[in-house]
């Protein structure tokens, strides 16, 4: 993994660093750096590389809750999240 300069990391926390998902209970399957629960979420499967005890983020999420992982795939049973890609 090489080393972001601060342009790039500012460019990520910015949202362009890549595509943004808008997505709601749609399973995804992508690469996000982050996720951003826009509304009250549930989370109903989330799988993070190189985490354990993921599980224990199967519940519900307050709105405006972001959290930054590297997060591979991830289904909601309710509400608005914003993923940002890696």
């Amino acid at each position: 993994m090489s080393a972001k300069n601060q342009v790039q990391l500012l460019n990520e926390q910015l949202g362009k660093g890549g595509i943004s998902v808008v997505f709601t209970t749609a399973a995804q399957t992508e690469n996000f750096y982050a996720v951003h629960f826009v509304t009250q979420s549930i989370i109903s499967a989330i799988t993070i590389t190189n985490c354990t005890g993921e599980s224990a983020l199967q519940t519900t999420i307050p709105a405006g809750t972001v959290i930054f992982a590297n997060i591979t795939a991830i289904t909601m049973t309710e509400g608005v999240a914003i993923g940002y890609h890696n």
